[in-house]
């Protein structure tokens, strides 16, 4: 199943396309404002799968339905459809993020399980030498949880758990998760202005 909610921003170069997986980590919020930032930038395609875990986390933590969240994104395959398109090397994408990132989905993508849609996007992310961030959500992390993600990032992954930084001085958890997700957007060199860059440190009047 597939439908296009809206059409990509039209500019003159094909769009930039990034697939965005959703899975049942807590979290949700970091691939819903994903969503809700890329969908603002002209000239990217957002290709969407939630998977069932993630749609009751939408529902606990945001109190959001499937299809509020699916209409942020410009295409939306059924996470059972495993014969989609983006399930194939030969579809174009600037690669994938999965946010946030379960510990059953990293196990599946360490291992090329590909069991749905989102690990089989995945896979092809790593063999066709895409870039893929996976924003893992779990603590503490368990020994499989460390070789997991040792596997992934020997395969080309990018692992990124969602830490906050404090160094900018976040007034809200809305700022905090902008931060993070303007380091991953940084990962697929999409320019924003989500938060200042660092310049230093500032100078300390104690050691003075």
């Amino acid at each position: 199943m597939v439908s296009p909610s809206r059409p990509a921003a039209k500019t003159s170069q094909p769009p930039r396309r990034l697939i965005v997986g959703i899975t049942g980590a807590t979290g949700v919020i970091y691939g819903v404002r994903l969503l809700q930032l890329l969908r603002e930038i002209p000239g990217v395609e957002t290709h969407l799968m939630i998977s069932d875990a993630g749609v009751l986390n939408l529902h606990q933590e945001l109190e959001m339905r499937r299809k509020q969240v699916e209409a942020l994104a410009h295409v939306v395959h059924n996470v059972r459809d495993i014969g989609a398109a983006i399930a194939s090397g030969s579809f174009q994408s600037d690669g994938m993020i999965i946010a946030p990132c379960s510990m059953k989905t990293l196990a599946s993508v360490a291992n090329g399980l590909s069991d749905n849609l989102i690990t089989r996007a995945a896979d092809v992310a790593l063999k066709e030498r895409r870039r893929l961030v996976l924003m893992v959500r779990e603590t503490p992390f368990n020994l499989a949880h460390l070789r997991n993600m040792t596997s992934v990032t020997e395969m080309g992954g990018i692992i990124f758990p969602p830490l906050p930084g404090f160094y900018h001085r976040p007034q809200s958890i809305a700022e905090m998760v902008d931060h993070t997700l303007g380091r991953v957007l940084d990962l697929f060199a999409i320019q924003h202005t989500l938060t200042p860059r660092w310049n230093g440190l500032k100078a300390c009047p104690v050691l003075k």
